[in-house]
């Protein structure tokens, strides 16, 4: 019997829209097809994959307070918090497995709001960006090639 390793996923404000805001953007996947899609490549490589969604920053944070206790690997879209917000900051900063941040645009080709330099980046293994929905599959795989 193996044992798979536990992922979460974590999505912050606005992605539980996905499908429905600015698909020219963010593409027409739901969050519902996101995590379906999750679950199944983390199941190809080995992982059980658990995706949440929230906009309520707090529940975020005791989200990955709870990943830094449990040891738990994450993949983290802190979206619109990822620009702005310390207590994400600290929060991924206290994470004892591998972290991986993940945007579906390129923040960095994104209007000038959107240009300021990440909180989540100095934390992370490395960072996912501009390649849609499948970057979540990179971030899993990713997380595959680190102990």
């Amino acid at each position: 019997m193996t044992t798979e390793r536990k992922v979460l996923v974590l999505n912050g404000p606005n992605l539980g829209r996905l499908g429905r805001r600015q698909p020219e953007i963010y593409g027409t996947t739901t969050h519902a097809e996101l995590a379906h899609l999750c679950v199944t490549w983390g199941a190809d490589l080995g992982l059980e994959v658990e995706v949440r969604q929230t906009n309520h920053e707090g529940q975020l944070l005791d989200w990955l307070n709870e990943a830094a206790d449990d040891h738990t690997p994450v993949v983290l879209n802190a979206a619109a918090w990822t620009h702005y917000s310390w207590a994400i900051f600290d929060a991924c900063a206290q994470l004892t497995a591998p972290l991986v941040e993940v945007h579906i645009s390129d923040p960095t080709q994104r209007p000038e709001v959107f240009r300021h330099t990440s909180v989540v980046t100095p934390h992370a293994v490395e960072v996912v960006a501009g390649h849609g929905i499948d970057g979540y599959r990179l971030a899993l795989e990713r997380l595959c090639r680190t102990p």
